[in-house]
């Protein structure tokens, strides 16, 4: 994107500041000319402070802020980027137009793979629906090599994961595009409408992830939602990753589950009406920490009950690699309500 639109978004951004917070720093609250919060991460707390009122750009401007704890400074887009966990400035100033309610800029002709032009704006919910409608069933993939790779065998109930071939990848705007294979997971809404997608990009033979320098990114309209993998009612266990959440559900596939795709997105995810209880399938790190924190707490203030799933090492997916399914299967059995047990768990 061109300096000057960047500056532009940010200047648009900051004539909403106090807006801006309290969607995406809700943990905070206003105090004088400021809104106080733990940090960019919308965690708790009075460290960060964000200016909401000032000039429009230059010293002091509207929207600058300054986390005293760390000494890292910004402005309104580097929220929404943290506050997101989006990696792609692309996707930063589609969700700031999305905010801001402004229509895309018109988007530079692509060549797609069939040798047609999309008028599809990049990183839009139409984008990700149509990128998701170019991918194919996972079995037989590298895709699937991929996830077999990861100790995740059982596929079943995974229509919403596909495998791209040719699915573009730029590192940045300055440089080429390039095409790589990739994972392709469908974002949706509590009603099942797809409202984005995540990719992964993969290394040519499956044996891992591509290495390039982000290769997972998202797209579309992400806060709120999630990757599903199956219907939730009354029970749900809801994590950050897709291989996370995969790794429990090889030992309870009949449980709802889902991927938020990170860590502040974990903690804004939506909660079906029926749900009366959730399983929070956390990551042992600050952020992920401090998502479960959150997440429990919004249930809690619902009545819906919150118990948390921890693992032995950094993540649920760490622990199926190295310990294997039975162990994983004993250790859940330790961390889950009894019912659940009986209602959910193979084996």
């Amino acid at each position: 994107m061109p300096r000057h639109d960047a500056s532009e978004l940010a200047i648009r951004l900051g004539r909403e500041a106090e807006a801006v917070c309290r969607h995406y720093l809700s943990s905070g609250q206003r105090t004088g000319r400021y809104w106080l919060v733990g940090d960019v991460q919308n965690t708790p707390g009075r460290s960060m402070f964000v200016r909401l009122t000032g000039p429009e750009s230059g010293k002091g401007a509207v929207g600058k802020w300054t986390d005293m704890a760390t000494g890292e400074h910004g402005d309104l887009l580097d929220v929404i980027r943290e506050a997101l966990g989006l990696a792609d400035f692309r996707d930063v100033a589609e969700e700031a137009r999305r905010f801001l309610s402004i229509p895309h800029p018109e988007p530079e002709s692509t060549r797609m793979p069939t040798g047609s032009t999309s008028s599809t704006a990049p990183g839009s919910p139409e984008a990700s629906r149509r990128l998701f409608a170019m991918a194919q069933p996972i079995r037989g993939t590298l895709a699937e090599i991929y996830l077999n790779g990861r100790a995740i065998t059982s596929l079943s109930g995974t229509a919403v994961l596909r495998f791209h071939p040719r699915c573009y990848y730029r590192p940045d705007d300055h440089s080429p595009t390039e095409i790589r294979p990739a994972l392709v997971a469908a974002v949706t809404d509590l009603s099942g409408h797809q409202t984005g997608a995540h990719r992964t990009w993969l290394a040519p033979d499956g044996s891992g992830k591509a290495t390039v320098e982000t290769p997972r990114r998202a797209m579309g309209d992400l806060l709120g939602h999630a990757v599903r993998f199956g219907t939730a009612n009354e029970v749900l266990a809801a994590g950050e990753g897709i291989e996370t959440v995969l790794s429990p559900r090889q030992v309870l596939p009949r449980m709802p589950m889902l991927a938020a795709l990170s860590a502040a997105h974990l903690a804004a995810i939506l909660f079906p009406p029926s749900l009366r209880r959730l399983y929070v399938v956390r990551d042992r790190d600050p952020a992920g920490e401090g998502a479960r924190d959150r997440l429990v707490a919004r249930a809690a203030s619902l009545g819906i009950e919150a118990i948390s799933l921890t693992p032995l090492r950094g993540d649920f997916n760490d622990d199926l690699r190295r310990h294997g399914a039975d162990a994983l299967r004993a250790a859940l059995k330790d961390q889950l309500h009894p019912e659940d047990v009986r209602r959910f768990m193979a084996g």
